[in-house]
């Protein structure tokens, strides 16, 4: 379903590309050479797509910093509530071409205690793997990252040893994040402060 809107798309633009050329044509006006038109590819129209209806909640917004490349951005989420609740945590998301059919690679940018991402900044999100579908969006993501600070997975962790903890010990683990988000260390990692 997706692709056939994709071919669509791409049929319209490639129809109003040329009734544009014959204008100029009629107008006397110089054509330009097909050469240096590219066609966007099925990943760039379905992201322009994702973009375009994009349902942010209020603890996220993005961040193009190259408005010209859709598939290369950013996703900033400062949870309200939660353990990570006054932190700021930067994703970038990098969109390959073969999106839809694979999902982005998302990295956490911001060092972060957290069972599901690790200090490389990996992410544990089902999603993002084995349970990733052409039909999910960047909406998709931007709401299961935004689940992982409301609600962390200690069940399926990158980082054992914050998972560990917030079995174990709640309040410890409570603790630790704060501690992280203000930065510091936790057991021997330095964290840098991420308040928003």
């Amino acid at each position: 379903m997706e692709l056939c809107d994709a071919e669509f798309l791409a049929a319209n633009a490639a129809e109003a590309s040329s009734t544009d050329a014959e204008d100029q044509k009629k107008d006397g006006e110089a054509m330009p050479r097909s050469g240096n038109q590219k066609k966007a590819s099925a990943a760039q129209l379905r992201i322009t797509k994702d973009i375009n209806e994009l349902n942010l909640p209020k603890t996220c917004n993005t961040e193009f910093p190259d408005a010209d490349d859709l598939l290369n951005f950013k996703l900033v989420i400062c949870p309200d509530e939660g353990f990570y609740k006054g932190g700021r945590f930067a994703f970038s998301f990098k969109v390959g071409p073969n999106y839809p059919h694979e999902p982005p690679k998302v990295k956490c940018e911001t060092q972060v205690y957290h069972p599901n991402i690790d200090q490389q900044g990996n992410v544990c999100l089902n999603i993002l793997r084995e349970d990733w579908k052409p039909v999910l969006t960047i909406n998709s993501i931007v709401y299961g990252l935004q689940y992982l600070f409301l609600e962390p997975n200690a069940e399926d962790p990158l980082n054992k040893e914050a998972a560990e903890v917030l079995t174990s010990n709640r309040r410890l683990f409570e603790q630790n994040v704060q501690k992280a988000i203000r930065g510091g260390y936790v057991g021997g990692v330095y964290f840098d402060r991420c308040l928003k």
